[in-house]
């Protein structure tokens, strides 16, 4: 077997005729997407530092918005919805704040509060990591056909949407 220029070995996919593809496919789902989850992003062109990954997590829950009427976007929330310690999600948000990406404001509702904003800066890189996002996909994908793509793509965000009302209905 061939090694990359850094010495590894290239990583071979489990689907063609490896484990997951002996397990059933329901089964399969979650180390699945434990694989895909540490894959992280392809960096084929242009690289993303694993920095500004972590911080596109924080600006992406900013750029979504209150799950809720009167929720407004804070640390503990960053915290609540990435699932992390709250000092670890306040460590992210000053890192976001330091960057030029995200500020803090005063709470209209509760001016003790402070709430987080995101800034021009903080809009240009979410976009620029969103495209870099659908290159990704696009070049993993670039052997596949055009309607598999597009269904992967909305099967992908009806799942994210159910985890959504998934996690709505625990709460409740």
């Amino acid at each position: 077997m061939e090694t990359s220029p850094a010495g590894r070995k290239p990583a071979q996919p489990l689907s063609d005729n490896g484990a997951l593809a002996a397990m059933d496919p329901l089964d399969a789902v979650g180390p699945a997407f434990s694989r895909l989850r540490r894959a992280s992003a392809l960096n084929a062109e242009s690289p993303v530092s694993r920095k500004d990954m972590t911080r596109t997590l924080v600006l992406n829950i900013v750029d979504e918005g209150p799950e809720h009427d009167g929720q407004e976007i804070t640390v503990g929330v960053v915290a609540e919805r990435l699932a992390v310690d709250p000092s670890v999600a306040s460590r992210m948000v000053t890192d976001c704040i330091a960057a030029g990406y995200l500020i803090r404001a005063a709470s209209q509702q509760d001016g003790r509060r402070t709430i987080l904003q995101m800034t021009d800066d903080g809009q240009g890189m979410l976009a620029a990591f969103r495209r870099h996002q659908r290159a990704a996909f696009e070049f993993i994908t670039r052997e596949w056909p055009e309607g598999e793509r597009e269904q992967l793509a909305r099967l992908l965000i009806k799942y994210v949407d159910s985890v959504a009302q998934a996690r709505g209905a625990l709460d409740s």
